[in-house]
């Protein structure tokens, strides 16, 4: 009698349900900045639409100024999350239209939340990817990679963010991938970018008679090299935690070594002590 062909194991759905939710918020990112770019939304980010939209900005800030601090703050935290170029404009034009304090509270808010959304859909889509991937010896040299981050993580993340020279989309992605944990990421964002809002607020705090004025600075009169020589300053004070970690860890490896060797306990080399005299056998007696 012949068998009936068994029926093909269904799919495994819930994998798949599980891959497509971890994928959906950074495909939504990526297709917000495409949507973005294709627009010449990028071009609008500049210092001289800054000052032809001036004295209506401030007059809106004026009227609402809930409102607008609303709404600032939510195409500020969008921008960061779909890693749309001028996040530097966005900090000038803070200060511009709330003056330092709410501009810096509201700088800080903002690119923390949306570095939070970066980080978290990475993490949900980067990462297990690279873990399916990775096998072998070259997963163990990123498990190595992620134990040595890990370790000092805050520190790191700190750097990256004080150092002016890293991209902050790079910055937002790498902690995900190396498993750094949620509530270790939002504290060191928080704190990494408030010298650079502090700097950038307090200098579009300081433009708003110049852009009233039709007068548009540029770029390189804003990017100061004392400005980036005290964020850089910063940066490296951020890593002395992780270097006296790395210092106390190599103390520890030396203390646990065991002693040298004495000349004496070396079965390899000739002893030192003298040898016995010989017994002379003619003094034997019979």
């Amino acid at each position: 009698m012949a068998q009936r062909p068994q029926p093909s194991p269904p799919p495994d759905r819930p994998r798949t349900a599980a891959a497509v939710r971890g994928w959906l918020p950074l495909v939504v990112m990526v297709a917000a900045l495409a949507a973005a770019l294709a627009g010449g939304l990028h071009h609008a980010l500049t210092l001289q639409a800054l000052a032809d939209h001036h004295d209506r900005l401030t007059g809106l800030v004026g009227r609402h100024p809930l409102l607008a601090a609303l709404v600032f703050g939510i195409g500020y935290a969008v921008a960061v999350a779909i890693s749309l170029p001028g996040a530097t404009l966005f900090s000038l034009a803070a200060g511009v239209m709330f003056g330092v304090v709410a501009g810096v509270g509201l700088v800080i808010v903002a690119a923390t939340l949306g570095a939070i959304a970066v980080f978290l859909a990475a993490r949900s889509a980067l990462r297990p990817m690279l873990e399916r991937r990775i096998s072998g010896d070259r997963r163990a040299r990123l498990a190595r990679m992620e134990a040595g981050f890990r370790r000092n993580a805050f520190s790191y993340l700190l750097f990256l963010r004080l150092m002016p020279v890293f991209p902050f989309v790079l910055v937002n992605i790498a902690p995900a991938i190396f498993g750094m944990s949620g509530r270790a990421y939002a504290l060191a964002t928080l704190i990494g970018i408030a010298p650079g809002a502090l700097i950038y607020v307090s200098i579009g705090a300081g433009l708003g008679d110049l852009l009233a004025a039709g007068q548009v600075p540029s770029w390189s009169d804003l990017m100061s090299t004392e400005i980036l020589a005290g964020l850089s300053g910063l940066a490296v004070l951020a890593l002395l935690p992780a270097l006296v970690s790395h210092v106390r860890a190599w103390r520890r490896g030396r203390a646990c070594l065991p002693p040298p060797a004495s000349p004496s306990s070396d079965p390899t080399l000739p002893s030192s002590d003298p040898a016995p005299p010989a017994s002379d056998p003619a003094r034997r007696r019979p």
